[in-house]
């Protein structure tokens, strides 16, 4: 593996759920000469081998993640936009058996839940009245893992 692919997976396992910037950014820390694209097609290269998965909830950048092969599902704050991770249901892996599933073997799902994180339902709490919900969520927030 090269020495930039090296480090882009690095920075992915570092920065759960990062989008391309933050990734960049911790690229460039390392290996100041490596460019964007360089960085985008490590990214797309790795995403194809399975290394690491792309994630895009609806109305957000493009995530990456080193969680991979888990069938694991995600949690999005609507107020901060943190992103956790939330395991699939007990067993093997419900959420694979679709009713009506019209002769498809799925591989995969896909669920997003939306909704406030520990932080921001306090800071609702604590201000009764206020919004408790955005349309922007802000970038940057500590990732979070929420297990079942």
């Amino acid at each position: 593996m090269t020495r930039p692919r090296a480090t882009v997976l690095e920075a992915v396992h570092k920065h759960p759920h990062a989008d391309t910037k933050t990734i960049y950014g911790a690229v460039r820390a390392v290996l100041p000469e490596v460019s964007r694209q360089t960085v985008y097609d490590v990214l797309q290269a790795l995403s194809d081998a399975g290394l690491v998965r792309r994630i895009q909830p609806a109305g957000t950048a493009v995530r990456y993640e080193a969680r991979v092969g888990d069938n694991h599902h995600h949690f999005v704050c609507r107020t901060c936009g943190v992103i956790a991770d939330v395991d699939c249901a007990v067993g093997a892996a419900p959420c694979l058996t679709a009713p009506g599933d019209n002769g498809f073997v799925v591989d995969e799902a896909e669920v997003t839940y939306w909704g406030s994180c520990p932080d921001c339902s306090a800071a609702q709490v604590s201000r009764p009245g206020s919004r408790s919900q955005s349309d922007s969520p802000t970038p940057g927030r500590k990732d979070r893992r929420v297990q079942q």
